[in-house]
């Protein structure tokens, strides 16, 4: 039997003119993220995306879209004639469907079909008369009912809900541009990804891995993760780049000191030249200002002074509890924090320069092949382009 979902989104409708490209994109957001779900449809009306699928897989159907960036709300309903007996029926139905005792309820109704045979006053106010002579051990609250059942009045038909399940909100992933993130296996690079595709970026990653030093379990950490944010904006493109002889250089020929700064220099001259490569247009690091001794301002400006495209931090302002309450809010953290080390925490300097000069730092760099080293990296590149891990019952 086919059931109905109403998704809703918020701020695409702010979007003007440009509107039916963000509601284009979020269609095509919606259809891939549910497949796997098939026989499914996805039809757009009037500011709604209205999905009919087997009863049977409604709630795996809600589970998804619940990530699907652009979305706000989604609510599985019934789509009846434009009838009041029909639409008494079914609020009739919806009421007796809830299990508690001396239930309060009230009928919030929208009427986008103005030639319907009652305004939107008139048929809160008769479908309440209705539902309350007729409801059992029930009385009206319209402050702070149990039970709000909505009733839209449109073109389609009249589409009644009483449940209502948030989505992530923010913009579809893809409206805004691509993005490489660098995604180190840590707690806080795959929360700046999320942010990321909240804002409309289609997302690629890059992690530098060290073999021998990192082993399968760090790189299998990176592919859950990449699992995990490609729930919420679809297919992550992740490449490994192998960073062993980079390091190697830099341990054998600069002082401990300066190697975090120099190591991520190096990282990001390869995922600069990466990016430019697959016509990507901003790097994206999970950075937040002054957490480590790596991202003091001095830091930050020395690193990113390599590069020419945007580097950008969503993180920058948080604090590492906000970081972690945010990747537990997006499932990232139980996986971020396996026992499995990355080609950065492997080797911490004791006392890494904090206030590091320009001029040192380039100093060290001349005694390096770093040219030959970085063209090195970027042939050796593995891409492998990560799925969602999505199963039939959510």
């Amino acid at each position: 039997m086919k059931t109905i979902i109403l998704v809703r989104y918020g701020e695409i409708a702010l979007k003007g003119k440009n509107r039916p490209f963000f509601e284009k994109q979020l269609r095509v957001n919606i259809k891939d993220a549910l497949k796997g779900l098939e026989p499914f449809s996805v039809q757009f009306h009037r500011g709604r995306y209205i999905i009919e699928i087997e009863a049977e897989l409604q709630h795996a159907a809600i589970k998804r879209l619940q990530k699907i960036f652009g979305i706000v709300s989604v609510s599985p309903a019934y789509r009846v004639a434009l009838d009041m007996q029909e639409i008494n029926r079914q609020a009739l139905q919806l009421l007796e469907e809830d299990p508690r005792e001396n239930l309060t309820f009230k009928v919030q109704a929208r009427r986008s079909h103005k030639n319907f045979e009652l305004t939107t006053p008139e048929l809160n106010q008769d479908l309440g008369a209705y539902l309350l002579e007729r409801g059992r051990n029930v009385q009206v609250d319209v402050h702070n009912p149990d039970l709000t059942i909505s009733v839209e009045i449109r073109h389609e038909g009249a589409f009644l809900y009483s449940r209502l399940f948030p989505g992530p909100g923010g913009m579809p992933a893809g409206v805004a541009g691509r993005g490489l993130l660098l995604l180190s296996g840590g707690i806080d690079s795959p929360v700046a990804g999320w942010m990321a595709l909240k804002r409309g970026i289609r997302l690629e990653a890059i992690h530098f891995h060290s073999p021998p030093f990192t082993g399968e379990g760090a790189v299998n950490k990176v592919f859950d993760l990449c699992s995990i944010l490609a729930a919420y904006g679809g297919k992550i493109t992740l490449h490994l780049a192998p960073f062993t002889e980079v390091q190697k250089a830099l341990r054998s020929r600069c002082p401990e000191t300066l190697l975090i700064t120099l190591m991520r220099r190096a990282m990001f001259r390869i995922a600069e030249k990466l990016a430019q490569a697959h016509r990507i247009q901003a790097l994206f690091t999970g950075e937040s200002l002054g957490q480590v001794a790596s991202q003091t301002l001095e830091n930050i400006t020395a690193t990113e002074s390599v590069v020419s495209m945007p580097v950008l931090r969503p993180l920058v302002g948080f604090d590492k509890e906000e970081i972690i309450a945010a990747a537990r809010k997006i499932d990232t953290y139980e996986v971020s924090i396996r026992p499995f080390d990355d080609c950065c925490t492997l080797f911490v300097p004791r006392h890494p320069v904090i206030r590091p000069r320009l001029e040192d730092l380039e100093r060290q760099e001349r005694h390096l092949d770093l040219d030959n080293l970085i063209a090195d990296c970027l042939r050796r590149v593995e891409t492998h382009h990560i799925l969602p891990r999505q199963v039939k019952n959510g």
